[in-house]
């Protein structure tokens, strides 16, 4: 009788290791699914840390008017409507503003194009340089564009609107933090242990003074600059002054970093458009104030409400622009301000002795002298 060859013979696997393949490829799969839940949800999650934050700076004006006897759920409802107020009366006054623009600078064209024919002529000997977009102009392909987007932008307004309903969700949960506040914390203090509590609400209370500290210098820093921008637009006969000073107030205050420069834009470029002259002026103005704002007013406006280092200023803006884009950048200084407060409080602090640091400069600055000297100095002193 033949015996089967024992390289024939097929090792069964382990049955561990078997187990371990189905139990990786089921972790695997609960996995991805937790992980596209996660995706789903990230929309809600932006929704309801946003709301968390508006709650923050919402919840201090909401507290004083508490005090004053009106009702909680009344003074939140105020301010809400406030707010919704300001946001939809600043991007209709900044929609007009840009409808009115592109509607005279379509106006405009043949004129622009004629004066750029000429200079080019004159300076350049260049004949003709724009004969093919006056064409387009004239036959009323590039008018017709232009008016469109003219009256794309004249709804300007209205989309605000209709975008501010679809943020019902983000005001809704905002109301019930800010009007069930007290009633929240009581909710959460419940769970924790004495301790905890303590802890707990010096953080929320932290969180909520320096986000309302940053919403409250940020409003004051934009109602100065737009009174002021205002007054010194309508002296350089700035069309739309009004609308233009609110733009540069608002934008170049609640867009952190380059908020200023995009500012600056618009009202350069209607500068110039109405007349080189007014657009220099424009700048001038922009950057005088500019001055004025970050070595006078901002430091004497946030020294109470919000003081953060410029350098950790600038990383939370890029982290939180990085993780949560646009949302984030903006969420990121009361962010930021939020967690050097709590880590402030909870760092133990130790005197400085004096003595120590100046005896560290002392021996740093003879070690540099020593480094520099002059080698043939060093020889002479030696013979």
């Amino acid at each position: 009788m033949s015996k089967t060859p024992k390289s024939d013979i097929s090792p069964k696997p382990p049955t561990w290791l078997t187990r371990a393949i189905l139990l990786g490829l089921i972790g695997y799969a609960i996995l991805g699914y937790v992980l596209s839940i996660l995706s789903d949800l990230r929309s809600l999650s932006i929704m309801i840390l946003v709301s968390l934050f508006l709650s923050f700076a919402i919840e201090p004006a909401v507290n004083r008017m508490e005090r004053w006897n009106i009702r909680r759920g009344l003074a939140t409802g105020l301010m809400f409507l406030g707010v919704l107020g300001a946001i939809g009366g600043f991007g209709i006054a900044v929609g007009s503003l840009l409808a009115d623009q592109l509607t005279e600078f379509s106006e405009n064209v043949p004129d622009y194009l004629s004066d750029i024919d000429e200079f080019l002529e004159k300076n350049f000997g260049i004949e003709g340089a724009t004969a093919d977009i006056q064409a387009d102009y004239e036959d009323g392909a590039l008018a017709q564009q232009l008016g469109s987007f003219a009256d794309d932008l004249a709804r300007f307004g209205s989309t605000i609107v209709n975008i501010l309903f679809q943020l019902f969700t983000i005001g809704l949960f905002s109301f019930y933090l800010v009007a069930e506040g007290p009633k929240l914390r009581r909710s959460v203090c419940s769970l924790l242990p004495a301790h905890r509590q303590k802890r707990v609400l010096e953080i929320w209370d932290i969180a909520i003074a320096k986000t309302g500290g940053y919403i409250a210098s940020r409003a004051i820093l934009a109602l100065i600059a737009a009174l002021i921008h205002w007054a010194a637009f309508v002296i350089i006969g700035m069309p739309s002054s009004l609308a233009l000073a609110i733009w540069v107030g608002v934008i170049s205050q609640f867009i952190p970093v380059v908020g200023t420069y995009i500012a600056g834009v618009l009202p350069l470029l209607v500068g110039l458009l109405d007349e080189p002259a007014t657009g220099i002026w424009a700048l001038i103005i922009i950057v005088v104030y500019q001055q004025l704002e970050n070595y006078i007013l901002s430091p004497r406006i946030t020294a109470q409400t919000m003081e953060i280092h410029v350098a950790v200023a600038f990383g939370a803006v890029i982290a939180g622009n990085a993780i949560l884009g646009i949302v984030g950048a903006l969420l990121a200084l009361p962010f930021a301000a939020t967690l050097q407060s709590i880590f402030s409080a909870a760092a133990e602090r130790h005197d400085i002795d004096e003595d120590l640091l100046f005896e560290s400069r002392r021996r740093r600055g003879h070690a540099e002298s020593k480094e520099t000297k002059d080698p043939e100095d060093e020889d002479t002193e030696d013979n």
